[in-house]
């Protein structure tokens, strides 16, 4: 086997390879095993041994040559591919086929580009924000948590007053100079007092109202109104209601506080909870603005290039991750595209592909920082991390199977101190930014 090895641009390796036709030969017999395999012709069963010349018969030289052809290119591929220690990463393109006898073709493989790292980067230092969360932060999550398990409980008292947070149950419908708006009658609508579902002034409105008022409310539409057949509109409703509930609000017990985190706590230690886990959510996505700084810093100093293919693969795996994020919103990505008026092409190049390419290029230069600087952790370490991993859950079944998880050597072990690696790199760019005194 002759092989011609060329470097193309953007990251290809071009083989241009010759086989003798002695070496072809064997593959006409894979061939014609093959056709054996899957023919069906009169007189002979499935899996039945069925000579060469009838096969030629059936399926004519020139398509059984052809075949061979490509058994040939596939399997001297292959062998290529090993001696020369090519790691394609996109499915290789056969540019040619020069001749048969002797076998020779062409042929463009993708593979990781070459990334050039100058020196500069260590250099580089940016300034990474102290993370702080103020009581009122820890008094809004606490909110947050009351409206979502806020009942209600429906009230029959003729005298009792709706107020804000209480649900009502209305009918109502819009006019503008006494002729009806379209689109503004609603039959038996629950409504949240304080949510700020309708136009603004109309639920402060109600509040205070018992069943059973029939009220005329004046609605002012903003002029910056999201639909644009109301902004600016002086109108009026009429709103009928129909039905009270009571907000319940739930109390911070112990065992309610169970119930939401796993953990028997009291208030002030629900609170401590909260303020550590909205920590924890400030410094995750701190990570990603300190990476996304970082990488744009080290492109300064970098030159690769990315192959089609690879993007190609990055673009398939960022865009199935929006489709689980929209699928987890209860919505289909054909619709959210019929939203934006896009096909899915158009969304890849327009709202996918730079992001998929920033995050390729990022993935890349620390694999190859990582290398370079050898960044390391100790199990020492690692033992930390897990057990502040473990500290998160409270269900003793699933603590069991993460200890099971976190083995040393296994294969989460290894990922988790790989994760650590990349984290130490990143913040070895950083320095902590210092409060200033006047």
């Amino acid at each position: 086997m002759k092989i011609e090895k060329n470097l193309l641009p953007d990251s290809i390796v071009e083989l241009v390879v010759e086989e003798e036709a002695k070496n072809v030969a064997k593959y006409r017999k894979q061939a014609l095993e093959h056709l054996e395999k899957n023919a069906d012709i009169k007189w002979f069963r499935k899996w039945a041994k069925i000579p060469e010349n009838i096969l030629v018969r059936q399926y004519g030289d020139e398509y059984i040559n052809k075949m061979s052809i490509d058994f040939a290119i596939d399997g001297i591929y292959r062998e290529a591919l090993r001696k020369e220690k090519i790691m394609p990463v996109a499915q290789a393109e056969i540019k040619e086929i020069i001749s048969e006898s002797p076998l020779k073709f062409k042929i463009h493989i993708e593979v990781f580009p070459t990334i050039e790292i100058d020196s500069k980067y260590r250099k580089i230092k940016l300034k990474k924000q102290k993370i702080t969360v103020s009581a009122a932060e820890v008094k809004t999550a606490l909110e947050q948590i009351e409206t979502k398990f806020t009942k209600f409980e429906e009230t029959t008292s003729k005298t009792a007053k709706a107020k804000m947070w209480d649900r009502v149950t209305i009918d109502t419908e819009g006019s503008e100079n006494g002729d009806v708006l379209e689109n503004t009658s609603m039959v038996e609508y629950p409504l949240v007092l304080g949510t700020n579902i309708l136009v603004p002034g109309f639920e402060e409105q109600i509040a205070w109202a018992k069943v059973g008022d029939e009220l005329v409310l004046p609605i002012d539409f903003p002029k910056d109104y999201h639909n644009a057949d109301f902004a600016g509109k002086k109108t009026s409703f009429k709103v009928n209601i129909k039905k009270l509930e009571k907000a319940v609000k739930p109390e911070f017990t112990p065992e309610f506080i169970e119930q939401l985190r796993g953990k028997k706590l009291d208030l002030d230690g629900f609170k401590k909870l909260i303020k550590e886990e909205i920590t924890g959510t400030k410094e995750s996505n701190a990570r990603i603005d300190e990476e996304t700084k970082l990488i744009d810093e080290l492109l300064k100093v970098t030159k690769m290039e990315i192959g089609n293919g690879l993007l190609k693969n990055q673009i398939e795996k960022v865009y199935s991750e929006i489709k689980e994020n929209i699928a987890k919103d209860g919505m289909k990505i054909s619709d959210y595209l019929e939203s934006l008026k896009m096909d899915e092409e158009t969304y890849k190049e327009k709202n996918v592909k730079t992001v998929a390419l920033k995050r390729l290029q990022g993935e890349l230069i620390l694999h190859k920082l990582n290398e370079t600087e050898k960044t390391e952790v100790t199990d020492k370490e690692l033992k930390v991390e897990v057990e502040n991993i473990l500290a998160n859950y409270g269900s003793k079944d699933v603590l069991a199977r993460l200890k099971e998880l976190y083995v040393p050597g296994n294969k989460y072990y290894e990922e988790l101190r790989q994760r650590m690696a990349y984290r130490k790199l990143i913040d070895s760019f950083f320095e902590i930014e210092k409060k200033t005194t006047k």
